[in-house]
């Protein structure tokens, strides 16, 4: 994953630790993300190329370009070494940094699901806990935080026909459990397609309690849903669904979330942001509006 260097607005790594140690679920995703950042900005103002710094602890260019990403853990000793070559000797300045590595080390509430999911996905769950509003636009299901039990576990079954029940049964929970997410203070902004309202899965009952439960949810005040009718013909999101994600934490950038069928990809580039942006203000705009699409899903659901 793409993770741009603090630039400016810097804040020192103390305060950085003081606002995020503590913070909501999925904190150790950012706290790796703002650590490797602050570990980029260190490495380039000394003008230390990453192999340098990979030599300097025993590791390749590339294991640096990771922990600068926040994409793997972090060694309490790797922390200070490169500390120690990037100049930071003052103890009042490491050691909020160690104290970081550390947090960024602990595992996320899903840990207990790790066997099911791969490793680009747990990301996604660490950000998506960590978010403070999520923009999403899809095409074929329903937003994974709108959907029922049982409409989650016949999209599951798709993807893991061959699955144990038990299995199935788990996925489902992780599933449940990241929309606690929507009781804490995360805000979704979900643009579905007509497509994904009438295509009939897990069969018509599973489909009229999905409908009621999104008008159910649209009443909430920090969840708005709309509806891209089949009458708009094309629209501004040709490329299939997507996600953004904003957080609290100014120095972090908004990210881009694609998913593929064995991967995902993360763009967090302000120009990637900002084209994306500006795509899920043109779909806001192409779609039914928030009140239209209650009466559009409440006329499906009367049929």
């Amino acid at each position: 994953m793409h993770v741009q260097t603090i630039s400016e607005g810097r804040v020192s790594a103390e305060s950085a630790e003081g606002r995020l140690l503590g913070h909501a679920p999925g904190s150790p995703t950012v706290l790796r993300i703002l650590l490797g950042t602050q570990l980029r900005r260190l490495r380039t103002e000394k003008g230390i190329s990453r192999e340098e710094a990979g030599y300097s602890i025993r590791a390749s260019h590339a294991k640096i370009s990771r922990l600068e990403l926040g994409q793997v853990s972090f060694k309490q000793r790797d922390v200070a070494d490169l500390l120690t070559l990037y100049g930071v000797v003052d103890p009042a300045e490491r050691q909020p940094l160690l104290d970081l590595a550390r947090q960024a080390n602990e595992p996320g509430w899903w840990h207990r699901y790790s066997d099911l999911l791969p490793s680009w996905f747990e990301v996604y769950i660490g950000l998506e806990g960590a978010a403070s509003i999520i923009r999403t636009y899809e095409n074929q299901f329903v937003p994974g935080l709108l959907q029922t039990p049982a409409y989650a576990r016949a999209v599951i079954e798709l993807a893991h026909a061959h699955a144990p029940e038990d299995e199935i049964d788990r996925r489902v929970a992780l599933r449940m459990a990241r929309q606690k997410r929507l009781e804490s203070g995360l805000t979704l902004w979900a643009v579905i397609d007509e497509a994904v309202v009438r295509r009939m899965l897990g069969g018509p009952d599973v489909m009229r309690e999905q409908l009621a439960y999104l008008l159910e949810m649209t009443a909430e005040r920090n969840v708005t849903v709309q509806i891209v009718t089949f009458e708009h013909g094309g629209h501004a999101a040709a490329g299939g669904p997507f996600s953004i994600l904003r957080f609290p934490e100014p120095e972090l950038p908004d990210v881009v979330y694609m998913e593929q069928l064995t991967s995902a990809l993360y763009l967090d580039k302000h120009a990637d942001s900002d084209h994306y942006s500006g795509v899920m203000n043109q779909l806001g705009v192409q779609a039914e509006d928030p009140r239209a699409s209650r009466r559009f899903l409440e006329r499906l659901l009367a049929l």
